[in-house]
């Protein structure tokens, strides 16, 4: 049998409410890699939000932006990019009404306007800072994934309007923009495919929104203790808090790591 592979989001779940990784979780990666199980991160983030993550928890391998772009040491092995035409009508429109956009390649992310409300609340929730404005950056590089910045009453003109995208919900008047049936699921099946691994041997932590479609295609998807309801249906196991030990504690539960040995 091959060896498991388990996919960590990152808010909420590898990151708990300081935006820390918790002394238990660094313990919890570093030992399912001594055993040689496959440790990936599955999130929205754009690679450059998340390279200290990978270099504090020795992880190469990530499914980036919500599934659209899949990397396996250090290789792309999936790359889904936003239609350019499409994604210009958009561009179009929500300059026209006002409302702002995040454009995200692989290598960086810009926003399409300077000191809006809802980005910089969306940033300063991932304690990040506002990103730089460049409103023709999707003309220049692929784009796998967008952020609408709006209102839920001006959303829905969009979600109306533009019916081949997803809008995710990812926090207040801020929303994922994906290709419609994007997800983390299906960026890791192309990983699973790519590595031959079984689904049974598969398992996901997860706490939000986005999450859903990944914890209940994988073998075994965990939620934490701090999830949505959504997402605790959505799973298989609940675990404790991202702040609470929840990847360790999870970790143990579905007999990924020995009790006797994570806990000393």
């Amino acid at each position: 049998m091959k060896k498991p592979i388990v996919f960590f989001d990152i808010d909420g779940t590898l990151l708990n409410e300081e935006k820390k990784i918790p002394a238990s979780t660094k313990k919890a990666v570093r030992l399912l890699q001594e055993q040689g199980i496959h440790t990936v991160i599955a999130t929205g983030r754009v690679p450059n939000m998340f390279y200290w993550i990978q270099q504090e928890l020795s992880i190469d391998s990530y499914v980036s932006m919500n599934g659209q772009y899949v990397v396996f040491n250090g290789q792309e092995v999936y790359a889904n990019p936003i239609n350019s035409e499409r994604l210009h009508s958009l561009s179009t429109m929500t300059a026209s009404n006002g409302h702002a956009l995040a454009y995200c390649s692989h290598l960086d992310y810009k926003v399409s306007k300077s000191n809006h409300p809802f980005i910089e609340a969306g940033f300063d929730s991932l304690m990040m800072p506002y990103p730089e404005v460049d409103e023709e950056y999707y003309k220049q590089l692929s784009i796998y994934q967008g952020h609408l910045y709006c209102d839920l009453s001006a959303a829905q003109m969009y979600f109306d309007h533009f019916p081949d995208f997803s809008f995710v919900k990812w926090y207040d008047n801020a929303y994922d923009i994906l290709p419609k049936g994007a997800s983390k699921a299906v960026g890791i099946s192309k990983m699973l495919e790519v590595l031959d691994i079984n689904k049974e041997d598969s398992f996901a932590f997860g706490d939000g929104m986005n999450d859903l479609e990944m914890l209940t295609m994988v073998g075994t998807g965990i939620a934490m203790g701090n999830a949505v309801p959504e997402a605790k249906s959505a799973a298989d196991y609940i675990t404790t808090s991202s702040s609470d030990d929840g990847i360790l504690n999870g970790l143990i539960k579905v007999g990924l790591l020995k009790r006797d040995l994570a806990l000393i």
